[in-house]
């Protein structure tokens, strides 16, 4: 597991790889340094964004307001914000995945 991710000032930051208009909500692993996640939901008006968090946040049980895009909100390559975590339970839940 290679994932790229960066302890910040406001929480752990972590690499996305996104594929939006998926057939079926997942989580796929790593590819190139982040974490594929697929969604079924179309690339417009934020939609694929609001599904990753939604997703993420039922699979590593957090509060959707503990998870946020900070950069690449219209690209499939992102980055997310995850705030009131520590760099261990964000690499527990990353082994969860695996």
């Amino acid at each position: 597991m290679a994932i790229t991710w960066s302890a910040e000032k406001k929480g752990i930051v972590l690499n996305l790889s996104v594929q939006p208009a998926g057939r079926k909500n997942e989580i796929r692993g790593e590819h190139a340094g982040a974490l594929k996640v697929v969604v079924t939901a179309q690339p417009e008006n934020g939609k694929a964004n609001e599904a990753v968090i939604d997703l993420l946040a039922k699979v590593w049980c957090l509060r959707k307001s503990q998870l946020s895009i900070c950069s690449g909100e219209t690209s499939r390559h992102k980055k997310l914000l995850i705030t009131d975590i520590t760099a261990d339970e964000v690499m527990s839940k990353l082994e969860l995945i695996f």
